[in-house]
């Protein structure tokens, strides 16, 4: 059960065509991708492509889908706090050409596994709020934005005053048995490997910043049902930081395909033995 990680791709063609050309030589059997995959302002400028996903993304996955065939890999797929909740629906496209499953907030049963998708992260100093909720309560680390200020490209029809990260894993799972459950999010889970960022002795308004700006949430859920596996991205200088893209809680194991350089990282692994997973910088 060969699985290929990747997060954070930002719209890099160079990072794309290295994932499809891993792809092609190592036909994976599931591919996870979470989020922010979608270029910046600056970097849309300098592309030859009017719509990222409609022009690049979903031709290249029907290319690969054309080349490789019965080996075109499983795909589950989330977007990022960098991607605007109005091209989610290119998305949905994507999935019902059968290119892959868009799995924010949903679950989707693969061989003896259960994929579980979740997208939204803390609130961030960020002003686009499409993915953000509140995390464990309305408490925002100073220097962030709220979740109910900023900016947003879709309307939820949802109380963001009163949403939490917390109460939507509760629902997403309910009562599930998640022994064999692989998350694919967006935030990393808090105080952990995962989520350390460069705030080292910065400030905002004479408080300290905490250098940890994963979710609490994520932290308790994962603490509190034992899923197999949680994916993350996000953060993209922890692993420079803690010198580890790779935690565990107890029987979990936490990967992070975050990366700050301009390489692409692909974390590798195989769903039955997950102690072997490697990371590689291409």
């Amino acid at each position: 059960m060969k699985s290929f990680f990747v997060s954070d791709l930002h719209g890099l063609i160079e990072r794309y065509e290295k994932l499809f050309n891993q792809i092609r030589t190592d036909l994976p059997d599931a591919l996870f991708i979470g989020g922010d995959i979608l270029p910046n302002f600056n970097v849309f400028n300098n592309t030859e492509y009017e719509d990222f996903i409609l022009d690049f993304i979903i031709p290249q996955f029907q290319k690969l889908k054309s080349e490789i065939k019965k080996s075109y890999p499983k795909v589950f797929i989330i977007l990022g706090n960098d991607d605007p909740k109005i091209e989610e629906h290119k998305i949905v496209t994507g999935q019902n050409m059968g290119l892959w499953e868009y799995m924010h907030h949903r679950k989707v049963e693969y061989s003896n596994y259960v994929i579980y998708g979740y997208s939204n992260i803390p609130p961030t100093p960020f002003l686009l709020k499409d993915w953000e909720r509140y995390d464990v309560s309305r408490y925002v680390d100073p220097g962030c934005v709220h979740p109910t200020e900023g900016k947003r490209t879709f309307v939820e029809k949802i109380d963001l005053e009163y949403s939490t990260i917390y109460d939507d894993l509760q629902v997403l799972t309910r009562n599930d048995n998640l022994k064999n459950g692989i998350f694919l999010f967006h935030s990393p889970p808090y105080q952990t490997k995962l989520d350390r960022a460069a705030l080292d002795g910065q400030f905002f308004d004479h408080v300290p910043l905490d250098v940890h700006v994963g979710s609490i949430a994520i932290q308790r859920f994962i603490s509190e049902k034992q899923p197999l596996l949680t994916l993350h991205g996000h953060i993209h200088e922890s692993s420079r930081i803690t010198g580890d893209w790779k935690d565990k809680s107890t029987n979990t194991y936490m990967f992070s395909a975050a990366y700050e350089f301009p390489e692409l990282a692909i974390v590798k692994f195989d769903l039955e033995n997950l102690s072997k997973v490697e990371r590689l910088i291409l």
